[in-house]
């Protein structure tokens, strides 16, 4: 059985780091209990980041010297990394010569887009994908230079065949068995560029900026591997988040479906589409921590298992505003929230939650994303209805955030509602929207975003705390 193995920018963030990934990735390979290992890598720390603002700045400033700058800082940042990932000299010439001429071919794509004054969605997929095809080569280097044989592959390359919804492509294809298995089969370790992918075409593609997980999880999908493991920087799914809430703990073991929730709503730890792929397979899927490797970190599987309390973790989405479109008009009108969601999908707005009350009259929807976002919503719902009397009133409020309480133990369970909005009272929070889905794992509501670290921090104490 195979093992699929992700790690993250903040694994591979240099040349140390990346050596010691490859020894991770070489005793998965010759533990006896796993047969075969393909690896997903994600770009160096912070190099996808560089890659979008120098196209944004090849595009907006159309500054050559600035190019220059950037590709000579990128060469000597890579030949660092070459040098502590790779000890045998050989080695490090072969590895070195193909990520120069990768960058040289990036600059050339970058000066064509200051000249041109042009970024398409699909030059950019192309400029964006860079950061991978350099970090896998790398690894892949220092995987040989640890003495087993290695490949690097791009994503489609590797069988991940898409549409050409550049940005955010869906999978159209799974050739992954077929491009793969021979690999393997010759005891060759495959490190696969996450995040990338490719048209039938040849054309580049990605699946989104975090979207390694879920190269990762298709991978595992297409060779029905023994498991997926996430190689991050935290030591699993934890009940909160750290950063703003105290005593979290991590969360040994999670169903399926609680992860999906808590990757839609906050846990950053897990790309929100890794999922689902798995699920479809019954492929469990473990986060570990590549600086603690000792750790078990979280388990995920289809296994609903109850913990103590009936809440397993409760996560929280800042970045976020909540429109509120009012108006009497409404009522009764087929086709009005059609309507509503039209005039969002032009604006390109991430919706997250949706309520309508019951007389019609509010519909209420809460969008991750800025100002800029929240002002192109708010002028496409005013195009929309400007010549209609069905809406009488649209508002957007910026100052909010989204709380998510999380756990299979919620579903059926009495009074739970009552006792969690209680808890929100008691914080002083005052609640502007509630939405529960059908799976009721999940009660999201809607708070101030200044109200969010003291309602955040009494949640965890009363439901996870004290019922562990």
């Amino acid at each position: 059985m195979t093992t699929v193995m992700k790690f993250g920018g903040t694994s591979v963030g240099d040349g140390e780091r990346i050596r010691k990934v490859a020894k991770i990735v070489v005793d998965k390979y010759n533990d006896k209990n796993t047969n075969n290992v393909v690896v997903v890598t994600s770009a160096m720390s912070q190099i996808t980041n560089s890659l979008v603002e120098i196209s944004r700045q090849a595009l907006n400033v159309r500054d050559i010297v600035k190019i220059n700058n950037f590709i000579n800082e990128l060469k000597e940042k890579h030949k660092i990394a070459i040098n502590n990932a790779i000890k045998n000299k050989e080695l490090q010439e072969e590895v070195r010569t193909i990520i120069n001429n990768s960058i040289d071919e990036l600059e050339k794509v970058l000066v064509g887009v200051s000249y041109l004054g042009e970024l398409t969605p699909k030059s950019k997929d192309y400029i964006l994908s860079f950061g991978e095809r350099l970090s896998a080569p790398l690894l892949c280097g220092a995987i040989k230079d640890l003495g087993q044989k290695s490949i690097y592959l791009l994503g489609g390359e590797a069988g991940l065949i898409t549409d050409d919804n550049y940005g955010c492509a869906r999978l159209i294809k799974n050739k992954v068995s077929e491009r793969l298995n021979p690999l393997l089969e010759n005891n060759i370790i495959p490190v696969v560029t996450g995040f990338v992918a490719s048209t039938e075409l040849g054309d580049i593609t990605t699946f989104g900026r975090g979207g390694s997980d879920y190269s990762a999880a298709l991978i595992g999908a297409g060779l029905n591997a023994k498991t997926v493991e996430i190689w991050t920087d935290v030591s699993g799914i934890l009940t909160s988040d750290p950063r703003i809430v105290k005593n979290v703990k991590r969360i040994p073991t999670i169903s399926y479906i609680e992860a999906m929730e808590l990757a839609y709503f906050g846990a950053k730890v897990l790309h929100p589409r890794t999922v689902e792929p798995l699920m479809e397979k019954n492929i469990p899927l473990r986060i570990k921590n590549t600086f603690e490797p000792e750790n078990e970190g979280t388990y995920i599987t289809n296994s609903k298992e109850l913990c103590n309390g009936i809440m397993k973790a409760v996560s929280s989405i800042r970045d976020v505003f909540l429109i509120n479109i009012f108006g009497a008009g409404m009522v009764g009108v087929s086709g009005t929230a059609a309507r509503i969601f039209s005039a969002l999908g032009r604006a390109k707005a991430n919706v997250l939650l949706i309520t309508q009350g019951s007389s019609e009259t509010n519909v209420s929807v809460v969008i991750y994303g800025n100002s800029s976002d929240a002002n192109n919503c708010m002028n496409e719902l005013k195009k929309e209805f400007e010549h209609t009397n069905l809406v009488r009133d649209i508002t957007i409020d910026e100052n909010v955030a989204v709380i998510s309480a999380v756990g299979v133990g919620m579903k059926g369970s009495r009074g739970i509602a009552g006792e969690l909005f209680k808890t929100v009272g008691e914080s002083g929070a005052n609640i502007k929207m509630i939405a529960q889905g059908s799976s009721e794992v999940n009660i999201s509501f809607v708070i101030g975003d200044d109200e969010l670290e003291k309602c955040l921090n009494l949640l965890h104490e009363r439901f996870i705390v004290n019922k562990s």
